[in-house]
């Protein structure tokens, strides 16, 4: 076991790992550590604990010291030179008519390097532009290039549920969302009602979805025949939330002559209550649904592009 500590660089930042040097720290405490980029100023969001060897990246790199207020003004200074900096850039990309678009920009804690963010449609020739920025700011320039999910999390903003970005206030990695999770929650498939700011699927469908899916286990689909005690049903509605499985009886078995005859009155069964009458058809209907499915993600996938 190796004892850790865990670093924070951004409010919804990752967690990187680094030694506690033999230092007395506490969770909340800012402090300066040593990165692959030079001197960084971050704060202690992880209590030093003992991690598995296999579970860290070896050689931890060490946390220098405890940030003084020497460190903190300095770190305030850099944060006070970002709007300077956007402006001049963005300048520079005017004036080189480059088609991009700046996000953000960051200053290393030793003003060693200056690392500028932004989004494009595809790659930029930024030659030119790296060598107008070093002779203005006489230091290291670094253009990054990032996703519209990373322009979200970076600039912040509000959810369609009215509160801000899970992604910049707390959610620290992206995790892989996919279309069958809104269905599965029964959600809309609309694109413009399941995809975020960013224009992709909204990372909460994640949040909920093995709740979803292990309720949904043995849960029948609306329109699915069932058995029940009082008979044999027609599933018209199904709240997996509740557990609460709303039916019609069957009155009359359809045949050549007459169609089935329903109740008119409403019957609620929970899933442990019925028994799903035709697993074979439950099957083929499944493996059909799943090929839709496919179909459908498509469909989307290419909504969402445009």
């Amino acid at each position: 076991m190796v004892k850790v500590a865990g670093i924070r660089f951004k409010t919804a930042g990752k967690v990187y790992y680094f030694d506690p040097n033999g230092l007395d720290l506490k969770k909340g405490d800012e402090v300066i550590v040593e990165t692959a980029r030079g001197m960084e100023y971050g704060t202690l969001t992880l209590d030093i604990t003992d991690v598995d060897e296999k579970d860290i990246v070896a050689p931890l790199k060490k946390i220098v010291r405890v940030a003084d207020d020497k460190d903190r003004k300095q770190h305030a200074e850099n944060q006070k030179k970002k709007e300077r900096a956007m402006t001049l850039c963005q300048e520079k990309v005017d004036k080189h008519k480059l088609e991009m678009k700046l996000i953000d920009v960051e200053y290393t804690f030793d003003n060693s390097k200056i690392i500028f963010y932004f989004t494009a449609d595809g790659r930029v020739d930024f030659r030119e532009l790296v060598k107008d920025l070093a002779g203005v700011f006489k230091m290291r320039i670094e253009l990054r290039q990032i996703g519209v999910r990373d322009e979200a999390k970076m600039m912040g903003g509000i959810g369609s549920c009215g509160r801000g970005l899970c992604c910049h206030t707390w959610l620290p990695d992206f995790e892989p969302v996919s279309i069958k999770m809104a269905k599965v929650q029964n959600l809309s498939l609309n694109p413009t009602k399941i995809s975020g700011i960013c224009g992709r699927l909204m990372c909460c469908l994640k949040f909920e979805n093995e709740v979803y899916y292990e309720l949904k286990k043995g849960m029948p689909d609306m329109g699915e025949h069932i058995k029940t005690r009082d008979g044999n049903a027609v599933v018209v509605d199904v709240n997996i939330l509740e557990n609460k499985i709303k039916c019609r009886l069957v009155l009359e078995e359809k045949n050549q002559d007459k169609p089935e005859k329903l109740s008119t009155d409403f019957y609620f069964y929970k899933k442990e209550e019925i028994r799903r009458s035709d697993k074979r058809r439950n099957k083929e209907k499944d493996k059909k649904d799943d090929e839709i499915d496919e179909s459908l993600l498509a469909e989307i996938k290419d909504i969402l592009k445009d």
